[in-house]
């Protein structure tokens, strides 16, 4: 991970130090992908068993660097019984129900492609499917996704009026790492507050997030 910085020297013991200062064992984490640099699943299990060991309650996602990712079932298997998977499905909680999906580029980034359009399109589908089980629930919803949702706070995609549609409270996301931070989507834009949780943005410090849902 040191690709993308200093920062990222020694980040597990960085993650772990503060998330075991910060984190009970009654608390929901949301963790938005790029989990493990595996390229195959067995490669993956010590990765997936660091973050089963750790406090709390976990919410895992599929990130662009998850090449190791597989069904929904197989993750499940995998992470062990401390942590759900979000994958064309919704989560629900006490209070609020998690949706979301990956993600994608979105159109009108450089260097959009048909390939980055075919994907871009099965992501907005899936984002689908999780908002219409989330919605069942009557709850407001969080959304997480890897991808940021929008090129910016004046240039909406389909994922943002998705989630507009479905009246999500606030997403989210993580995938922007060191200098790609200043392209982050950031505060609330028209009803839903957008957060970059990316563990470099946040010096690998747990985010609070619940307070999102009663502002």
């Amino acid at each position: 991970m040191h690709i993308f910085g200093d920062e990222w020297l020694h980040h597990a013991d960085k993650i772990q130090s503060s998330w075991e200062k910060t984190i009970t064992q009654d608390d929901l984490i949301l963790l938005p992908g790029d989990l493990s640099w595996a390229m195959k699943d067995k490669e993956a299990n010590k990765d997936l068993s660091f973050i089963a060991k750790l406090p709390g309650t976990k919410i895992l996602l599929r990130g662009n660097h998850d090449y190791w990712w597989g069904t929904r079932s197989k993750v499940e298997k995998m992470a062990g019984k401390t942590c759900y998977v979000l994958q064309n499905n919704a989560i629900e909680m006490p209070d609020f129900v998690i949706v979301g999906t990956r993600g994608w580029t979105v159109p009108g980034t450089p260097s959009f492609t048909e390939e980055d359009n075919a994907i871009f399109s099965r992501e907005i589908e899936r984002l689908r499917l999780s908002l219409q089980e989330g919605a069942k629930y009557q709850k407001k919803m969080l959304a997480m996704m890897h991808f940021p949702p929008a090129l910016s706070t004046d240039q909406p995609s389909a994922f943002t009026d998705l989630l507009e549609e479905y009246g999500v409270s606030a997403c989210v996301y993580g995938h922007l790492h060191g200098r790609s931070h200043q392209y982050r989507l950031e505060g609330t834009i028209r009803t839903i507050k957008y957060q970059l949780v990316s563990a470099d943005f946040l010096s690998f410090v747990p985010l609070e997030i619940t307070s999102f849902l009663h502002e």
